[in-house]
């Protein structure tokens, strides 16, 4: 196992413990929120383009294993996910919500278009009690909404731990713009996205 993904954590670790370090322009301590939706490297552009966004980590989380790698993440029972490290004063934790809403679909227990398997299904790792009310009343108003004909079926769930992923994971979309491409065009998931929400 490459040795960058726990530099990572440690280095998000730092910045989130010390202010000083992260969110200088704002004067205000980072939160982090968890959100999976599949494919990890099509759930990282949105937000990474967000401002307000500090950073987005692709990783793994939600199981039992102590170090999961990309070749055995699933049995582990964990599922692809990305950390969004945040300013609560440029972006609200509500903001969040909506925009990881916009990326999936949250009728599919399956997993996420055309990517099958627990591994790849859809949850909100809520970090406090305040996240969980949030995303809660979220999912309830976006159920009533009647934008989807089917039961929203995207869980809410306690935050485990979030194991960074490899490096070459990171970032994906920018590192490999034409297999990027590719991938999400044949996915299903834009198409799917535009027919829900419009362009």
């Amino acid at each position: 196992m490459k040795i960058f993904p726990v530099i990572t954590q440690l280095a998000c670790l730092l910045a989130w413990a010390a202010p000083g370090m992260a969110g200088q322009t704002s004067g205000h301590t980072p939160q982090r929120a968890i959100f999976a939706g599949g494919c990890f490297w099509c759930m990282e552009k949105p937000f990474e383009q967000t401002p307000g966004v500090l950073s987005v980590i692709a990783g793994y989380t939600g199981g039992h294993s102590a170090h999961p790698t990309y070749e055995n993440y699933a049995r582990g029972g964990h599922i692809e996910a990305i950390e969004v490290t945040f300013d609560a004063a440029q972006i609200s934790y509500a903001q969040l919500l909506d925009i990881f809403w916009r990326q999936i679909d949250p009728t599919d227990a399956g997993g996420q278009f055309v990517d099958r398997g627990p591994q790849y299904t859809s949850a909100i790792f809520y970090l406090d009690a305040e996240q969980q009310r949030q995303a809660e009343a979220s999912k309830k108003a976006l159920q009533q909404s009647g934008r989807f004909d089917k039961p929203l079926v995207t869980p809410i769930l306690p935050a485990q731990m979030f194991h960074a992923a490899e490096e070459y994971h990171q970032d994906y979309y920018r590192k490999n713009p034409i297999r990027y491409w590719y991938y999400r065009s044949h996915s299903g998931r834009d198409a799917f996205l535009e027919r829900i929400w419009g362009k």
